[in-house]
């Protein structure tokens, strides 16, 4: 990572990805009540925890301006942490609901919501800026829970690791050389539900470890 910090979170109005600034400008156009900017980190400031996912929603957090808030991948995922003590109130789906997270942070490697949920190799590089200054703002973050190969991959990168010596497999937990851990899971998406690809057991059993580990 680099020796300064870099920003924690882009602007509003960031244009640094020609073609997800225009896809937001249409989304405005079209959901004039959607958040559609740039979707900040959400969480305790001094978390252990961090959950790297990687990209919103179109109609989930693209449009409430929270991670994982209003799609289903939220459901599985803030009950699993209200579960495990990482998380208290009621998930209603809207970022002024009473839910609340202890020792996690939640971040996505790309910002804003990318067409067909499908963002470029350019663009995942160009918004790791902010990944690396969300990691770097919250220096206590001892564990990161990744959503995906993606997501997976972009944590490795932008932490100055070979992608090689961390193979992404679902629970596989890795030993970072500075005493952090990852830890990776199949994305928390409906479609994964519903394959059985990812079961809430699964999933459980990713973020208990996680806790676990962070003490």
């Amino acid at each position: 990572m680099s020796e300064t910090p870099a920003l924690a979170e882009p602007p509003h109005d960031c244009a640094l990805c020609p073609r997800l600034a225009d896809f937001r400008h249409d989304n405005a156009r079209q959901y004039p009540e959607f958040f559609n900017a740039p979707v900040p980190s959400w969480g305790d400031a001094n978390a252990a925890i961090m959950i790297v996912g990687l990209a919103p929603g179109l109609k989930g957090a693209n449009a409430t301006g929270r991670p994982f808030t209003g799609d289903y991948a939220g459901d599985l995922l803030y009950e699993t942490l209200k579960k495990f003590g990482l998380a208290s109130g009621e998930y209603d789906k809207r970022p002024d609901d009473s839910l609340r997270l202890h020792n996690v942070r939640i971040c996505n490697a790309v910002r804003c919501v990318p067409p067909q949920n499908k963002p470029t190799g350019a663009e995942i590089k160009t918004c790791r800026p902010f990944l690396t200054g969300n990691i770097e703002a919250h220096a206590p973050i001892k564990v990161f829970v990744t959503l995906g190969r993606i997501a997976h991959d972009t944590l490795l990168t932008t932490l100055d690791l070979k992608r090689s010596a961390y193979p992404f497999g679902h629970a596989a937990r890795h030993d970072l050389p500075d005493g952090r851990v990852i830890y990776d899971s199949y994305h928390c998406s409906r479609y994964n539900t519903n394959t059985g690809r990812l079961t809430t057991e699964m999933f459980e059993d990713v973020i208990g470890k996680a806790k676990a580990a962070a003490g």
